[in-house]
């Protein structure tokens, strides 16, 4: 009887519409792709749940090169508006750097491990000087000519570096992951968003549906 209530139980529809995932999610690491030039791709994080600023700033917008690995750090109000945050982007960011070709999302040292140099010499071709440095600084002697040859070396060797990097993180990722292969005919549920607190199909709580179908391939 046991095993008939489960087997009940394990094909009921709503029970696989609605039942919570334990198990690992299925899949292979998927890299970014190594960007072409610094700034064409970037990620961008927020930092939230800070104490208040004198400017009333709470929360802190970074956002990352990937090649290069430099980042900015904005300071930003938490319940600034889609609108708001376009601006300080454009202001911020594509006034200096140019408009990047892709953005990844997500709501160190000055030495980074991927690219096995330092973000501003990267960024900027030299090494960064700091004010108790200015007076050890002499005359300039690279051309314009020789500082893009420089910066197009230290590019391609950082585009070496994140290719090695990503591989690596690829090997040991999918150490532990299987990928899932699907026929034509097979029917899947398609999960949707779990955020918490959100009203889905007209029911809102833990009975509302994680996933719907299913759906045939």
């Amino acid at each position: 009887m046991k095993q008939d209530v489960a087997t009940f139980v394990s094909k009921c529809m709503m029970r696989q519409q609605v039942k919570i995932e334990h198990q690992r999610a299925s899949g292979l690491l998927q890299p970014l792709e190594i960007p072409m030039w610094k700034w064409d791709a970037i990620s961008m994080d927020f930092v939230t749940g800070l104490p208040t600023t004198q400017k009333r700033h709470d929360a802190i917008w970074v956002v990352v090169d990937q090649l290069t690995k430099s980042a900015q750090f904005l300071p930003i109000r938490k319940n600034y508006s889609i609108s708001k945050l376009a601006e300080i982007f454009r202001q911020e960011i594509i006034r200096l750097h140019g408009t990047p070709t892709s953005i990844v999302s997500d709501k160190d040292p000055s030495w980074h491990a991927s690219t096995k140099a330092a973000p501003f010499k990267l960024l900027y071709g030299r090494k960064c000087r700091v004010p108790i440095c200015w007076d050890e600084v002499g005359k300039c002697l690279i051309e314009g000519s020789e500082l893009i040859m420089i910066t197009n070396e230290k590019v391609a060797v950082a585009k070496e570096k994140l290719k090695e990097a990503r591989s690596r993180q690829k090997s040991y990722a999918d150490k532990h992951q299987h990928d899932l292969e699907f026929q034509i005919g097979d029917r899947l549920f398609l999960k949707v968003s779990p955020f918490r607190g959100v009203k889905r199909f007209g029911i809102k709580g833990k009975l509302s549906p994680r996933f719907i179908g299913p759906f045939e391939i």
